[in-house]
Formats: C-alpha cells, structure tokens, sequence
C-alpha cells in the first residue's frame, strides 16, 4: 500500500508517521491494559489543568492548524485534546478494545492524534488531499454528513477514511472482526517531526506488550 500527501497538504505543513500492525487479535482490553490505562490517567491528572491545557506546545499547534484551514478548535478538538479534557473532567478512557484503547492510551501520553484503521477493509492506496466539497463522510458515532471544501482528509479509493486530524469513518474502525490494521499519527506544523515517529513507535511497543498483534517498522512521510 502507497500513502501520499498531496502537495496543497504538503504546503500546508502537514506530515504523518504510520506503521502496519497484522495479526491483531481484537477483544476487550484485558486487566493489564486497563491498569496501565488507568496509571496514564493518573498521570494526566497530576500533569495539566483543565484552564492551562490549550497552553501545551502541541495541542497549541493542532489548534493554530485548526484554525488556519478554518476550523475552530473550541467546538471541534483535535481527538488528543478531546481526550485530556475527557480526562481532566474526571471520567477515563473509553474502552472499545484492545486496539483502539492503545491508540487512546499513547495519544493521551504523547498528546499526538493517532487514527487506527482497519487494513482489509482499505480500497486501493491512500492519499491526504484537500476535501473537494460536496463529499460524503460516514464519522464514527454519528451521521453521514457532506464536508464543504479545503478540509485536509484522508481518502482511500473509494470513501473519505479520515478528517484531519480529528474525525474517523465507520467504515474502516477496528471492529472485533479486524484482522490487520494501520495506525498513523498526525503532525501538523510546530510539533517535531521526531515526536510523531516516537508515538508511533510507543504503539507497537504497547501491541508487543499486550500481546495484540505484530507492528511493522514506523515510516515518516513529509
């Protein structure tokens, strides 16, 4: 599979790191992740406030690049930053299973949006574009609706997978039937390109460690 970044997305900063995770046995998170889960928010409690968070460098940056593509991050969070707040308001992660768990786990410790999708049911290559207007998105948890232009997204060969860098469709979430997967991280200007691999590369360390399936090498792509 090819992952490109067209060269209007390109412009605008945008990079991302990814890695393919096969094998993946998907259940409910078993007691071990959920301690760990629990340990990371325990952490995050100790570590930000609610009112200062915004003021973190990299939930700055996805806000400034929410903001330069014309999205508010006050009503639309970066999916990192929806998180922490879920966090920092006194509820936990949400548990869907194993698999998306780990992604919300290292997204809340690296403070990086990280989508994870199921490979088999990808058509075709990848391509982070500009949205076109007019087109249509299945999101997660909600109903289809049509995006206006000039939204940086992601799309296989078929469908619009991805909203940058916040939003992901129905049609290829991990389910307890996924067989193999690809998460990415998200990078936008000012958080170093280094933080994003790194992220990445905590994923497959913790499908290693929670024995969940068997990650690739992580790929940079700018």
């Amino acid at each position: 599979m090819e992952i490109k970044i067209a060269e209007d997305v390109r412009k605008l900063g945008v990079f991302i790191a990814y890695r393919f995770i096969h094998n993946i046995k998907v259940e409910k998170s078993r007691e071990k992740l959920r301690e760990e889960i629990n340990k990371v928010v325990n952490a995050v409690r100790k570590r930000y406030r609610l009112d200062e968070l915004k003021n973190d460098p990299i939930i700055r940056a996805y806000r400034k690049f929410l903001w330069k593509i014309g999205i508010d991050p006050t009503k639309t969070r970066p999916s990192s930053e929806a998180l922490l707040r879920r966090i920092l308001r006194g509820k936990t992660l949400p548990l869907i299973n194993n698999v998306v768990d780990i992604g919300n786990l290292v997204s809340v410790k690296t403070r990086i949006s990280i989508g994870i999708y199921d490979l088999d049911r990808i058509e075709g290559n990848l391509t982070f574009r500009l949205s076109r207007g007019g087109e249509e998105f299945n999101p997660i948890g909600s109903n289809k609706f049509f995006l206006r232009g000039g939204i940086v997204v992601l799309s296989d060969g078929k469908r619009i997978i991805h909203v940058y860098p916040h939003r992901d469709c129905q049609d290829t979430m991990i389910t307890l039937n996924s067989k193999n997967a690809i998460a990415i991280g998200a990078g936008v200007p000012g958080i170093p390109k280094e933080h994003v691999f790194q992220a990445i590369e905590l994923l497959g360390e913790y499908i290693v460690k929670f024995s969940v399936g068997e990650p690739s090498e992580t790929i940079l792509v700018n």
